[in-house]
């Protein structure tokens, strides 16, 4: 089955989706002709110009309703233009699990980019904070136009990294200016240390990091406190010791950890709380579908539950 990239862009309404797609679809280095699906989940004020597209073959097509969002709508697309990419302008307030269940199987997000007011960002993410982790969490720019001296860059940079840290932060100034954030983001432990502590309150942010950067972990020894999740679904002599996580509010609480090696692993009590202390092996397993940190326990012994037993990204 051939892959059919997808480029998404998220925002909420108004915040420039529409003018920075128009922008990409003009630059030569993107499109110069490509068979191009562009689909629009989203009316605002703007409007796309085709005509100024080099090569053309690019076909808009518009979804009114979340409910319009079918994977039979869109495999309908695809039979219809037989497209080679897809550029989406989703909607702001729609989930993006939405999206996540009905693409069709072929299709795969390959870039994902955000923009946002920056004088509204900081309000728009206390009223609406949900909507604002889920497209925060997948985006890997993010662009904040509108830009003026005024703008707190210290708590949009907060906002951002309490929810992603690959995430790039650029602020676009009305004068064309564009500026990226390099505010310095050093870790709450020691990558260095022969042991990587992992205190309760920065579990969350290591899972993160780890999940996001594994390699750097590549060799490290960490000790960490963690709940156990045994599970026949899991290799044998293998379980994972992790902890509930809240990302933003009490209805996404997850449970999240890495697999660990520890041959007598059934003998661990389900959901107790140990002490681990385990070396870092980056490398393929069926559990994440692909390579990811997995732990060799080097010591386990009986650990005490957190004082906030969720954890949290600050």
């Amino acid at each position: 089955m051939e892959t059919i990239p997808v480029y998404l862009f998220v925002g909420f309404l108004e915040s420039g989706k529409t003018r920075f797609i128009q922008e990409t679809m003009e630059d030569t280095r993107f499109h110069k002709g490509e068979k191009t699906l562009l689909l629009m989940c989203e009316e605002g004020e703007e409007e796309l110009n085709p005509s100024r597209y080099e090569g053309g073959n690019v076909f808009i097509e518009y979804l009114e309703e979340e409910e319009d969002l079918t994977r039979e709508k869109l495999q309908a697309f695809e039979k219809q233009y037989g497209f080679e990419r897809v550029v989406i302008e989703y909607n702001g307030m729609w989930m993006l699990q939405r999206l996540m269940e009905q693409m069709p199987d072929s299709w795969q997000i390959y870039q994902c980019m955000m923009t946002a007011d920056a004088n509204t960002f900081v309000a728009y993410n206390q009223n609406m904070r949900g909507l604002m982790v889920d497209k925060l969490q997948v985006c890997e720019l993010c662009v904040l136009n509108r830009a003026n001296e005024k703008v707190d860059q210290q708590a949009i940079h907060k906002i951002i990294r309490g929810v992603s840290r690959r995430a790039d932060i650029a602020y676009e100034y009305k004068n064309g200016d564009v500026v990226y954030d390099d505010i310095q983001d050093p870790l709450p432990f020691d990558l260095d240390a022969p042991i990587i502590e992992i205190e309760d309150r920065d579990f969350a942010l290591w899972y993160r990091d780890a999940s996001e950067e594994p390699k750097k972990y590549q060799g490290k020894t960490v000790r960490f406190t963690g709940m156990v999740c045994n599970s026949k679904k899991l290799p044998k002599g293998t379980f994972i010791p992790g902890r509930f996580v809240m990302t933003c509010c009490v209805q996404d609480i997850t449970f999240m950890g890495f697999l660990c090696q520890y041959p007598p692993c059934e003998s661990l009590p389900q959901r107790s709380w140990i002490r681990v202390t385990a070396k870092v092996d980056v490398k393929f397993s069926p559990v994440y579908r692909g390579k990811g940190p997995v732990l060799q326990a080097i010591h386990i012994e009986p650990g005490q539950a957190p004082e906030e037993e969720v954890a949290t990204f600050y």
